[in-house]
């Protein structure tokens, strides 16, 4: 139940005064369908006006002048600007309004009466001119404020109205009991809840706009710890749920001897912390996250042999059918050399092989599924599903995740969750995406990976690129050439990668694939599996190939405009070559030449160039996109904070993950005196109701 002292917050906009029928939808559209939501509405610009007059005016400012009525000109035909001239006693102040009424401005602007105007300066004929301006009798001089919030504004709803909509929401919003530690807000200097939101909406200065003044830091850490109190909750929960006890086995042993290298340290580190897990007879939710070819599938091939030991059951999901047939392809011979059976189930099996393989499942005659979303489907059945591993989790929605586990024995109590990222995150995002699982990570590669040569050139010298690709491939090489585009567009000069396969096939005289996203699924799958088995030289693509290919025998990635791509895309990009023992090369090809590359793009090409280490790159692009949306957060399931920014407050992100830990380790059940206004901290933001990112 929400608490009481809430339901101001929680009421519908429309109950606001002014927010009628035609208003509410484009509220809702600006701010949501709460007043809670009209109040957490951040101000993302500020006007500061000053006293001018005409001869000291300073243009861009915003002014206020006092200024006597002159004459009006009223256009005589469609698109000329209606026009009052007004004057001080250093010179004229020229006030313009497009598609004015000059009957209601006659009525403001009474001939040879004196007025305040106030508006953004402009300079016409050396001149000073302001459009539709402000204007106040000499006696209220008191209502033009010094400075004026600019809140998000739409079509129909100006900022102004939505700064008076603010104020009538702030005039509700009740003062809640602090939920926060004094120690910590006096070491802080961060105000009360309310005073800081009533701050917020009350700024002096550009300052007072920045991430890092105090009120917005006191709100953005409020907003953090909900978040990360909602994770810690979820951890809390999932650790207390029974799930069937996994240990390591005969074939376990089996596998790990079957496989054609020794575990890194890394990998023996990661696998130790899985079989903890499993072990621990709690269901286990843990992220492996490893750089591109740091041997993640082997932890969990060596993982999935401990539940075929254990007499239960492990199903793989990977978000491509060419990426599930790969591990199928890798994996069945492993696990069958353990004597574990294993099946690969995708959407394009024939009846009959469907029908064999799920009575495999159904009967527990087959202990490891390998396959796409048909994994999760209604007439897919398990005997004891005890483990499953997600490949690339965020290419799959929590319902689709969640559906999988749930076709364990609920006799057998919850199935293990192994989730592998071949992202690198840095670690604030980290807590962002995953603070419900715990983490394992693969900081280094198996020996007999080949590093990867990177060269930084402009696109100038694309021929000289292709020729030099002719003979790599003449040699017995296979490449990658990405490009931005599938189709020419008329507001970007990018290549197209149709256009750009058809340059190849003309200039190199070759055989070139193309796999883009607008294709079908199946036809594009074809074509790589085509290169995945040899039978194309060269491969253009788009990004669809930044995850699911391996190809050992490619050993060339030619990224067209590498300086449009950010640079964990670029790093994953790279990744498809080097897969094998022979040295391989990345070409990243930037426009406008030299002089057209900016700094920040400078930075990250140089630092792709520099290293391989894919952890060091994802912090570096974190750092340099900054603000904003860094790292494609918005695309990429992130959660979509009010006050927080991920970038600038990660310190405030850490703090609040250890915050979270400590409250529930001491009261888990928030019974406690700050426990209750912990509860809600929790409410206020509900998260686990209205807010996406806890998935």
């Amino acid at each position: 139940m929400r608490p009481e002292s809430l339901f101001p917050l929680f009421a519908d906009v429309t109950g606001l005064k002014g927010v009628g029928p035609r208003i509410a939808p484009l509220v809702q559209k600006v701010a949501g369908s709460l007043v809670r939501d009209v109040v957490f509405l951040s101000p993302v610009g500020l006007i500061t006006r000053r006293r001018m007059t005409a001869v000291d005016a300073v243009e861009g400012e915003v002014g206020i002048f006092e200024v006597v009525i002159d004459r009006m000109f009223v256009p005589g035909k469609p698109g000329v600007p209606l026009k009052v001239r007004a004057s001080d006693d250093t010179g004229f102040v020229h006030l313009v309004w497009f598609g004015g009424s000059p009957q209601h401005v006659d009525r403001q602007l009474p001939r040879g009466e004196r007025r305040l105007v106030a508006g953004k300066v402009e300079r016409f004929n050396n001149e000073v001119q302001i459009a539709h301006p402000d204007i106040f009798p000499l006696d209220q001089a008191d209502r033009i404020a010094a400075t004026e919030p600019v809140y998000p504004a739409t079509q129909g709803l100006s900022s102004r109205v939505m700064r008076k909509l603010v104020q009538a929401g702030l005039a509700t919003t009740p003062d809640l009991t602090e939920w926060q530690d004094a120690a910590w807000l006096a070491a802080r200097r961060w105000p009360a809840w309310r005073a800081a939101l009533t701050a917020l909406h009350d700024p002096a200065s550009e300052s007072d706009l920045s991430p890092d003044a105090p009120p917005r830091q006191r709100l953005a850490y409020d907003e953090l710890l909900a978040h990360q109190l909602a994770l810690a909750r979820r951890r809390r929960a999932r650790q207390i749920t029974p799930a069937p006890v996994i240990t390591a086995g005969e074939a376990s042993q089996a596998v790990l001897a079957a496989l054609p290298f020794s575990l890194t340290g890394a990998q023996a580190q990661a696998l130790s912390e899985i079989r903890a897990d499993l072990a621990s007879g709690q269901q286990m939710g843990r992220l492996l996250q490893g750089d591109v070819g740091s041997g993640k599938t082997a932890v969990a091939a060596l993982a999935m042999a401990d539940a075929a030991s254990s007499g239960f059951q492990a199903a793989l999901m990977a978000p491509t059918e060419i990426l599930a047939r790969q591990h199928y392809q890798r994996l069945s011979p492993l696990l069958a050399s353990a004597g574990i059976t294993s099946v690969l189930l995708t959407g394009r099996d024939t009846a009959a092989e469907r029908r064999e393989r799920l009575n495999g499942l159904a009967s527990g005659a087959v202990q490891v599924a390998i396959g796409t979303h048909a994994l999760f489907q209604d007439a897919v059945r398990f005997d004891r599903l005890a483990l499953a591993v997600i490949d690339e989790q965020h290419r799959f929605g929590v319902g689709e995740r969640q559906r999988l586990q749930a076709k364990g024995d609920p006799r057998s109590g919850g199935v293990h969750l192994l989730t592998m990222s071949a992202t690198p995150i840095p670690r604030t995002l980290e807590l962002t995406q995953y603070g419900e699982l715990e983490v394992s990570r693969l900081m280094e590669k198996p020996p007999g990976r080949t590093p990867v040569a990177t060269a930084v050139l402009p696109l100038t010298r694309i021929g000289e690129v292709a020729q030099r690709l002719r003979a790599a491939i003449d040699g017995g090489a296979q490449a990658y050439w990405i490009c931005p585009l599938v189709a020419e567009s008329e507001v970007s000069d990018l290549a197209a990668a149709e256009e750009r396969a058809a340059d190849l096939r003309r200039i190199l005289k070759l055989e070139v694939g193309l796999a883009h996203g607008q294709m079908p699924g199946a036809q594009r799958e074809a074509v790589m599996a085509e290169f995945a088995d040899g039978r194309l030289p060269l491969l253009v693509a788009t990004t669809v190939v930044e995850v699911g290919v391996d190809v050992p025998n490619a050993t060339i990635m030619v990224i067209e405009h590498a300086d449009r791509f950010g640079l964990a895309q670029l790093h994953q990009l790279r990744g498809r070559v080097g897969r094998g023992a022979k040295s391989s090369a990345c070409i990243l090809l930037y426009g406008g030449g030299e002089t057209g590359l900016g700094e920040v793009a400078r930075e990250r090409l140089e630092t792709l160039r520099r290293t391989e280490d894919g952890f060091e790159i994802a912090e570096e692009d974190f750092r340099l996109r900054g603000g904003g949306d860094p790292l494609g957060l918005k695309q990429s399931g992130f959660p979509a904070y009010r006050f927080a920014d991920p970038v600038r407050h990660r310190g405030l992100m850490l703090a609040a993950a250890d915050d979270a830990r400590l409250i529930l380790g001491r009261d888990p059940d928030l019974v406690s005196p700050r426990g209750q206004s912990v509860r809600v901290l929790e409410a206020l933001f509900d998260w686990r109701n209205d807010r996406p990112g806890l998935d």
